[in-house]
């Protein structure tokens, strides 16, 4: 399984977007979300449910703890 910071690389990446789009959604800056995506700082469990409901996918998803996207798929 792949860690979540693969995931949400991935994730970021599928849907063409920056570094910098997702931490404005999220709230924070580039470098912070940067360091989350190279496993630097952890990742706060209300980013990753912020993830969740951006990306239309389950938190197993994100953590790694399935191969499931989503609840239908």
């Amino acid at each position: 399984m792949k860690t979540y910071q693969e995931r949400i690389r991935e994730l970021r990446e599928d849907n063409d977007l920056t570094q910098k789009e997702v931490a404005k959604y999220l709230g924070t800056t580039q470098q912070v979300y940067s360091r989350y995506e190279k496993g630097i700082n952890e990742m706060p469990v209300f980013h990753i449910i912020s993830l969740c409901k951006f990306y239309n996918v389950t938190s197993d998803y994100i953590l790694g703890l399935s191969d499931k996207i989503n609840k239908g798929g």
